[in-house]
């Protein structure tokens, strides 16, 4: 059976779905808190659902008993983070590395890891603790595979980071020159589904984008292209994020301009040898925008 962890966030719901149509038995471990909405979808599905908490150590062992393989896709960021409660530091790094203790002990023989991008190594504190996380897997005992996807489409192609398609407005971070190999969080669900039981994924750290290796600039003139108005594009200097990092008092919004900071550097990454080892069809970030239409 395979334990996904993350199940009511985007991608743990695409694994779990992508999982159940492959004819797998799933649980998934969701908190007391969780919406009702995805819990029920979840079951929909013919998961079996858990009650765990990765702030609660003592929910572990129900949850892991008869696991073979886990999947981890949680974190703290960005809809659930509670400062000094459900955070990065109790949530993204000390919950996940207990988990990781107590799938040893149970027996599970593979744990699937949610990452990012190994080239957007920063001082920051989600990249801090997901490091360590990695470093903590790679020296338990079990076969892993840690996934590192970089920027998710469904993120920061969005409002939510500055990138206003209905607006026409757009934040591109640094000079927005350099590439960024944007990826679907559903490609990503794909690889962690087929890691489950491929061997190339085993005791590997992979590293993920999606088909095209695009500036920001790009990413913004093919969204114009589509909808047909010239956006108001404004640019955050590499220093402002830098300053940002080094002021901010929460993690979560220094971890913010971290991955900000990531993006001006960019983050091209070469697909060709994982893809013949997974031959998942990427999606590009055309294919996302013309997913959103009518834009306007």
């Amino acid at each position: 059976m395979i334990l996904v962890i993350g199940a009511t966030g985007k991608l743990g719901s695409e694994i779990c779905r992508l999982l159940t149509t492959e004819g797998k038995d799933v649980r998934a471990m969701v908190r007391k808190t969780s919406g009702q909405t995805n819990t029920r979808e979840l079951k929909q599905m013919g998961i079996q659902l858990v009650t765990g908490d990765l702030r609660d150590y003592d929910s572990f062992q129900p949850a892991l008993q008869g696991i073979d393989t886990v999947v981890a896709t949680v974190s703290s960021m960005p809809l659930s983070y509670v400062p000094g409660d459900n955070d990065i530091q109790h949530v993204d790094l000390h919950g996940m590395k207990h988990l990781i203790d107590e799938a040893k002990a149970a027996g599970v023989k593979h744990f699937i890891y949610t990452s990012f991008s190994k080239q957007i190594d920063l001082d920051f504190p989600l990249c801090n603790a997901k490091r360590a996380v990695e470093h903590h897997l790679q020296h338990s005992g079990m076969a892993y595979t840690i996934l590192r996807p970089s920027y998710f489409m469904e993120t920061w192609l969005t409002p939510a980071v500055g990138f206003d398609v209905e607006n026409a407005k757009v934040q591109v971070y640094g000079d927005g020159a350099k590439p960024i190999s944007y990826i679907s969080y559903k490609d990503v669900a794909q690889f962690a589904v087929a890691s489950v039981e491929n061997p190339a994924a085993w005791n590997t750290e992979l590293e993920l984008g999606g088909p095209d290796k695009l500036s920001q600039l790009d990413v913004v003139k093919i969204f114009e292209k589509m909808d047909g108005r010239k956006f108001d594009t404004q640019f955050v200097p590499a220093e402002t994020l830098r300053e940002q990092i080094h002021t901010a008092t929460d993690p979560m919004q220094k971890s913010f301009s971290g991955l900000m900071l990531g993006a001006t550097n960019g983050d091209p990454i070469d697909m060709k040898e994982t893809l013949k080892a997974f031959p998942v069809k990427l999606t590009s970030v055309r294919d996302f925008a013309r997913s959103m239409e009518p834009i306007a």
